[in-house]
């Protein structure tokens, strides 16, 4: 039996997953390791503040999948990856070995990028630790004297959302009380969308009342809020930093290769540089012939290409390569039932209907592994 090991339970490892579900590769043993066995999908996060969408709505069972798969599933935390031994350490003592591996952990804060960011405020990344923070903050905020006012810094999609979402969840469920909520970016707005989606959003901003402070770099976190490097200060009740994203540390305890900024290096075929069974997908890893921006879209493709992937390595055929799309279709929600739509240079479109097909996409994906999508294994 050709051992599988799949370490995270990102989009693509669910993806892939999935599809060795539904059709079996024979003489294939599987073990997925995840710290938690729900993994959260990020393109529902804003929906899921902003109370659209339950916990479960935007969240997969990893344990449920892995059954379906009749695969192990090991709920622990990868803490060493070494190819030339073919095994993977884990933070329960045990150390896996395998025969192909796939590796799909993620991004996580550097929280050390501002000072007092690891006392004085919430990380956005991981997501699964983030939503129950924000809960207990969305509760405060029903007390009299709860928080009134909030800072997101980072003004990419992400953080962008985050601050929709936020302000309209704050407000409905502050008893009327004034809610406000600010943005601090380094640079431009969502540099990431094209000029005319970016007139859009900016208009958003401006009707729901969301400052945004661009070009302001931040110095310093504390219990007031933020300074800015030149000495601004931005006054707050809550700070939450969804910028400053990096590898995870673990990626360096073992002997695979990474990129300058701490990445697992891939190429076309997925595989880790240097390595003929080891895969790496998803935030964690960068294509070196191909760099994109850390965004699930771009897992979710190379989900399908890992499963053939891997099933080529098992019968011993060609890999195929993947590239991943130069043009992709950004949604940005705006947290009130409606979305700001960017692709390529100029394509933009704002209202209902953007969100509308954002809701779509979201609910189709989850539902590739709604019980009855998956297979019963006894």
């Amino acid at each position: 039996m050709t051992h599988l090991v799949l370490v995270g339970g990102g989009h693509a490892h669910a993806l892939a997953l999935r599809g060795l579900a539904l059709d079996p590769e024979p003489g294939l043993r599987i073990t997925l390791v995840a710290p938690e066995r729900y993994s959260p999908y990020s393109g529902m996060l804003p929906g899921h503040i902003a109370g659209l969408y339950g916990f479960e709505a935007m969240h997969i069972d990893l344990e449920r999948l892995a059954k379906a798969a009749g695969a192990d599933f090991v709920r622990a935390r990868a803490t060493g990856f070494h190819g030339a031994d073919k095994r993977i350490a884990l933070d329960n003592g045990e150390n896996l070995s395998f025969d192909i591996a796939s590796i799909d952990i993620g991004i996580t804060p550097d929280l050390d990028a501002i000072d007092g960011s690891r006392t004085h405020a919430l990380a956005v990344k991981p997501i699964g630790s983030l939503i129950p923070k924000l809960e207990g903050l969305i509760a405060q905020a029903q007390h009299p004297d709860g928080p009134r006012r909030v800072l997101v810094i980072g003004g990419g999609a992400a953080g962008t959302c985050l601050a929709f979402a936020l302000l309209h969840r704050l407000r409905r469920e502050s008893d009327g009380r004034v809610i406000d909520v600010a943005l601090a970016t380094a640079q431009e707005i969502t540099p990431e969308i094209n000029a005319a989606a970016r007139f859009f959003l900016r208009r958003s901003l401006r009707r729901v009342g969301i400052t945004v402070h661009e070009h302001s770099r931040i110095a310093r976190i504390d219990a007031n809020g933020a300074r800015t490097v030149d000495g601004r200060d931005l006054t707050a009740d809550a700070v939450l930093v969804a910028s400053h994203a990096q590898a995870p540390a673990v990626l360096a305890e073992g002997d695979l290769a990474r990129t300058p900024d701490g990445f697992l290096a891939i190429g076309e075929d997925l595989r880790v540089r240097g390595q003929d069974a080891v895969f790496a997908v998803g935030d964690c890893a960068t294509m070196t012939a191909h760099p994109r921006p850390k965004a699930g879209v771009f897992a979710v493709r190379q989900g399908p290409a890992l499963r053939r992937n891997i099933r080529a390595l098992v019968r011993g055929e060609a890999l195929s390569p993947h590239i991943p799309q130069k043009d992709w279709l950004m949604l940005i929600a705006t947290g009130d039932g409606s979305a700001i739509a960017s692709r390529g240079g100029s394509f933009a479109f704002a209202g209902r209907l953007p969100w509308l097909v954002k809701d779509r996409i979201d609910r189709k994906f989850m539902a590739l592994f709604d019980h009855d999508a998956l297979p019963t294994k006894s």
